[in-house]
């Protein structure tokens, strides 16, 4: 029996002698997937997380930890077994997509979800988290040389780039590290967002740790999927940061050792979603995903220009546009 009919035969399950409809709801990078259930006039999601790939477990106890803090999901029934959960619905209304739609509502969207952000990171009960820590976040770093430099420009590098890649990584694992560490989403942006009441939604939490304070928020306002001038940005993170200072979250004291902080964490995470991209492509067959790599690519680079430290980086950038030229590093002009 399939994986639907299961599912299928599990929600007829929790809804006795009830008639429903289920139809697909979303996908996400990893092997999970989503179907919204109709009953009459109310609807319900469901979680399908194959054990085999997926476990169910973290995401029950992140959503039991910030069921107080912010708007979750509430899980109404679990199968941990068959890795099927049924949740509330939050709605069909993805931040992107109303960010599209009307982005003069940025201001007031981003606003709400920077609040709701201060409020998971004030959670003080993280004991069970794992920790993001430098093994982790050299697991990440290395996912660019292995699947974006190999697979997708399909360049070995010789010695001397190596070398490059070896310092900057070290440079950047040393400011992560020395950031203060709160409870981080670590996929918080506009797809997993939900415009709802209470505002946002949040959903894509299982991947939660215990990390550096500015991760969440480059994921916010750096987004692979839709891109903001950087005076905006910079406006936006000053908000949240005077927010931040007055909830008592460790956030730098001066601003301008914030912002670097910010954007030093954001070229772990760009350099880490490029690798992740080009392995959603080259091993599971997504190749939409390639589309947003030039956003991301803008993103490193820029940041490269600012810091005196990542300027080799840039230079390896160049390098390695020069070597392959029709993929062009995913440049945007």
């Amino acid at each position: 029996m399939n994986r639907l009919q299961l599912l299928e035969n599990w929600v007829a399950q929790q809804f006795p002698g009830k008639p429903f409809v289920l139809r697909p709801a979303s996908a996400d990078a990893s092997f999970r997937r989503y179907f919204r259930i109709q009953v009459g006039h109310e609807s319900w999601i469901a979680m399908d997380a194959p054990p085999v790939q997926e476990n169910c477990a973290p995401f029950i106890h992140v959503a039991q930890l910030l069921a107080d803090a912010v708007h979750v999901p509430e899980i109404c029934a679990q199968d941990t077994s068959q890795g099927f959960l049924l949740l509330s619905d939050l709605g069909n209304l993805t931040y992107l997509q109303a960010l599209t739609e009307q982005p003069e509502t940025a201001s007031r969207l981003y606003g709400e979800a920077t609040d709701a952000l201060i409020n998971m990171q004030l959670t003080q009960i993280l004991e069970n988290l794992p920790a993001y820590d430098e093994k982790l976040l050299r697991y990440e770093l290395d996912l660019f040389p292995a699947w974006y430099i190999a697979c997708h420009l399909r360049i070995e590098l010789n010695d001397k780039q190596q070398a490059v890649l070896e310092q900057v990584f070290a440079c950047i694992l040393q400011n992560n590290l020395a950031q203060p560490r709160v409870f981080v989403h670590r996929d918080y942006h506009s797809r997993n967002l939900m415009v709802s009441e209470p505002n946002p939604g949040i959903l894509d939490f299982q991947d939660a740790v215990v990390g550096p304070v500015t991760y969440d928020l480059v994921s916010l306002f750096k987004d692979a999927y839709i891109q903001w001038e950087e005076e905006q940005i910079l406006d936006w993170a000053i908000r949240y940061w005077e927010k931040a200072r007055r909830a008592g979250i460790p956030v730098q004291q001066d601003f301008g050792d914030f912002y670097r902080d910010f954007e030093w964490m954001g070229v772990q995470r760009h350099i880490k979603v490029l690798g992740i991209f080009a392995r959603l492509a080259y091993r599971d067959g997504k190749q939409a995903y390639l589309d947003d790599m030039p956003v991301v690519m803008q993103y490193l680079r820029k940041a490269c220009e600012r810091y005196r430290e990542l300027n080799c980086l840039l230079n390896l950038l160049d390098e390695l546009n020069n070597c392959n030229p029709e993929q062009k590093v995913g440049y945007t002009f």
